[in-house]
């Protein structure tokens, strides 16, 4: 088999399976007889492992998502590939964009490890094909993006929390227990989580505010252009297919890493994208709201920071917390 994974560090986050492994893999997805030709590790995801595999007889690849070691995950990030699997029935409303789940193994009998195979999607990552475009014509992406956007959040739930659970009977609830989780991952790296553990106290005393949320709806949890696809020949951006929903949660879709970034850079290409999605609330209660999940995504961001040996940008994330607590503490 034509191997080529990326080479990384012993003390990496991610580590690559071997040659024998994906075999092992293949013959228990595809039947005994199946054979493994190549196998490429792609290296736009920064989580698991994934691979586009040649199969003996398939005119098409699969791709194969491996997720990190048990040990290795964070508290605030536990499971996450058997998140997405159990998002998917959810996600019909962008189904004709996103890869089918082949098959899924949680049973760790051939590696330690979850693992799931999908189907190939065509294109071309957006970062890697947006480029070539005039600037002219990025509106038309931005405005797909939200009514991608748009159609996930519309999806409503049965309780609040990570799709396959916990689940929390209130917004405020899932708010909490997600700070404190992540709070509990700073710690364990031997970082400050004191500003965390701020933020979920006024988060616990303002849940009246949390819990004018009744209604639990799809967020993504990681929709942005690094998880999306273009086709490849066509003249003007066309999205073909999205990918990586296992961050998805059940609640508010103001808390989603979506509207995180499309409120980045005002004034941009980025406005296409609230002209396809809509207004966003304007309240009291949401604005205060939105401080309390961009603290939440500055925490994230601290752990993948520190995950990905970007050290020196740590320190970033508590002075922007410290502006998000001055807010709040107002």
């Amino acid at each position: 088999m034509d191997f080529r994974p990326i080479e990384r560090a012993s003390e990496a986050f991610q580590q690559s399976v071997t040659t024998k492994e994906i075999q092992a893999i293949c013959q228990r997805i595809f039947g005994t007889d199946a054979r493994a030709l190549s196998a490429t590790e792609l290296g736009a995801g920064m989580y698991n492992n994934t691979y586009r595999i040649e199969l003996e007889g398939q005119e098409r690849p699969v791709i194969l998502r491996v997720a990190p070691e048990p040990g290795r995950q964070f508290r605030s990030e536990h499971q996450l590939m058997r998140n997405e699997y159990a998002s998917v029935p959810w996600l019909a409303v962008i189904a004709s964009l996103m890869p089918r789940v082949i098959a899924a193994d949680w049973s760790h009998e051939i590696i330690g490890r979850d693992y799931m195979v999908q189907s190939h999607l065509d294109g071309v990552p957006a970062p890697e094909r947006i480029g070539d475009y005039p600037r002219a014509l990025w509106p038309k992406f931005f405005f797909q993006m939200g009514t991608i956007a748009k159609a996930v959040h519309t999806v409503r739930g049965p309780h609040f929390g990570p799709v396959s659970g916990p689940a929390y009977p209130a917004w405020s609830a899932a708010v909490v227990a997600s700070l404190e989780e992540i709070a509990a991952d700073v710690d364990s790296l031997g970082l400050d989580a004191t500003d965390l553990r701020e933020v979920a106290a006024v988060a616990g005393h303002g849940k009246a505010v949390l819990d004018e949320i009744t209604q639990p709806r799809m967020i993504a949890g990681d929709f942005w252009t690094v998880n999306v696809m273009l086709d490849a020949a066509a003249p003007e951006p066309v999205i073909t297919g999205v990918l990586d929903f296992d961050r998805t949660w059940w609640g508010d879709p103001e808390a989603d890493w979506t509207i995180y970034m499309a409120s980045k850079k005002p004034g941009t290409e980025r406005d296409a994208f609230w002209e396809s999605y809509g207004p966003r609330p304007s309240t009291a209660g949401a604005t205060w709201r939105s401080d309390i999940y961009l603290a939440r995504h500055i925490g994230a961001i601290r752990l993948e920071r520190h995950r990905l040996g970007n050290v020196d940008l740590v320190p970033e994330t508590y002075k922007e917390m410290q502006d998000v607590l001055g807010r709040l503490q107002a």
